[in-house]
């Protein structure tokens, strides 16, 4: 166990979760997988531009987890690389809307939640491999 969490300390992770965004996760997964691996400031800039509704929702939770690392780890905002982004199923709203000859059918509203991890850029170090 104690091993765990000297890794972490290691690693210098910083997370943001943004519970309750109204959108399902089949939406949310290709916007998510698009920020992987990309510098914060171009992640952002990237969503920024973005015709979707809910990158709106996604920018807060990068910049809410900017400010964790700033704030609360004292991380250089130019080093920062979104290591992990995803979501996962919330609860689901159900409404009804009427249909013809008395029917109803049902309209599922979706919910999900969404895990934004940034670390801090190492310096690349040379092993010598060309000279």
């Amino acid at each position: 166990m104690s091993k765990k969490k000297i890794d972490k300390k290691k690693d210098k992770t910083v997370r943001s979760i943004n519970n309750n965004i109204r959108s399902s996760v089949r939406k949310l997964n290709p916007i998510l997988r698009g920020i992987v691996g990309k510098k914060v400031d171009i992640a952002i800039r990237d969503l920024q531009f973005s015709e979707k509704r809910i990158t709106k929702d996604i920018r807060k939770t990068i910049n809410s987890a900017v400010a964790n690392a700033e704030n609360n780890f004292q991380y250089d905002i130019d080093k920062l690389i979104v290591k992990e982004a995803f979501c996962g199923k919330k609860i689901t709203m159900k409404r009804f809307r009427p249909r013809a000859k008395g029917r109803a059918a049902p309209i599922l509203k979706p919910y999900s939640s969404v895990t934004i991890i940034l670390s801090e850029i190492k310096k690349m170090e040379s092993h010598g491999t060309k000279s």
